[in-house]
């Protein structure tokens, strides 16, 4: 089966919601089943409300994902755009929307721009990596504000992020920029070069994150992954004069080999993608985990052009991680399944806000 499943259904019960989405039970072909809906696009969905849904997902027996979607409610108000903004996002499809972007909205800022001038910015290699970044970054400096430019790459609607609703919740991210075909953030940007610049002028971020949204697309193939674009990000950090600092994808829980240490995904898109070096942030691990990382490191070539760093997190950090009220999750594990995935993120994040003063020394 490809393309589009398209089948009506009805709105029984609203689960709950958050910013720009509404997550509902539906009866649809017989049956009861979950599905989202997008208020930017459909407008609000009540009980009773008669729905078009794109059912694609279930029939694929997706995993993230994996609900159907509201397109439309039917015979439902219009849905006013929420600015004056000509822009389109998801741009010549049946549910292309208006947005106000930043370029225009504050302009004036974006075009006086002259560079990041060595300003550090953390590459996500995952989604679930922006969580224990935030969290390392407020345990550090409690007033720093947090930026979250969210790319391509996975979810294109800001709230399907279940993370990032409940970080901005709790204030520890501060502003999220949505760039590209990407949507829902507090600041639309058209690409994510102005997205970086967005983060560090209007949003007048001490720290930035960027990467994709939740869910992914891979293929188990050596280069049919939609994280390739970390390679890109970080050309993007270093051509606006910005220091990339990456966030690997780190797992020792994982059962697949090309994940296991440094995720195969990490490496081919620094190795292929990455035009420009930068430093892959490393968290404290045993000598055994941390010569396989070296290996891999090696064996991929990479420290031709970027830098490991072995960083050291810190107790305040540590105890941060194991005791935060966020969720952390990844590919389905928890922090106490996979520490080393979120320490990884963290890592990052203190190398950024720390600098010298975070790197750990090494017999």
């Amino acid at each position: 089966m490809s393309g589009i499943r398209i089948r009506r259904g009805t709105a029984l019960e609203v689960v709950r919601a958050r910013p720009g989405m509404i997550e509902l039970v539906v009866e649809v072909d017989g049956s009861k089943s979950s599905a989202l809906a997008y208020t930017e696009l459909t407008g609000p969905v009540t009980p009773g409300d008669r729905l078009v849904l794109n059912t694609a997902a279930v029939a694929l027996g997706l995993g993230t994902g994996g609900v159907h979607f509201v397109i439309a409610v039917e015979r439902g108000p219009d849905v006013e755009p929420s600015g004056a903004g000509h822009a389109m996002k998801l741009r010549y499809t049946p549910v292309q929307v208006a947005v106000d972007p930043v370029e225009e909205t504050h302009g004036a800022e974006i075009d006086a721009f002259d560079g990041l001038a060595g300003k550090p910015v953390v590459v996500a290699s995952l989604h679930s990596a922006l969580a224990p970044a935030c969290v390392a970054a407020k345990t550090l400096q409690p007033t720093a504000r947090v930026a979250y430019v969210m790319t391509e790459g996975g979810s294109l609607a800001l709230a399907f992020s279940e993370s990032a609703a409940e970080l901005a919740g709790r204030g520890l991210l501060d502003s999220t920029i949505t760039c590209g075909q990407a949507f829902g953030g507090d600041l639309e940007a058209v690409n994510k070069f102005s997205g970086i610049i967005a983060a560090a002028t209007v949003a007048d971020a001490d720290l930035i994150v960027i990467g994709a949204g939740p869910g992914n697309l891979g293929t188990a193939s050596r280069f049919g992954f939609a994280l390739m674009e970390a390679g890109e990000n970080v050309n993007a950090v270093a051509a606006l004069g910005g220091r990339p600092i990456v966030a690997p994808r780190l797992s020792f829980a994982d059962p697949r080999e090309r994940h296991q240490g440094i995720s195969h995904h990490t490496l081919t898109a620094l190795a292929t993608a990455a035009l420009v070096g930068s430093e892959v942030a490393l968290p404290p691990m045993t000598t055994e985990r941390r010569d396989l990382v070296a290996r891999q490191l090696s064996d991929a070539r990479l420290l031709d052009l970027h830098r490991a760093v072995d960083v050291e997190l810190g107790d305040d950090v540590e105890e941060a991680l194991r005791r935060t009220p966020v969720r952390l999750s990844s590919m389905g594990r928890s922090f106490g399944d996979d520490p080393d995935c979120f320490r990884a993120a963290a890592a990052a994040a203190v190398l950024a806000l720390r600098g010298p003063a975070a790197v750990a020394s090494r017999a």
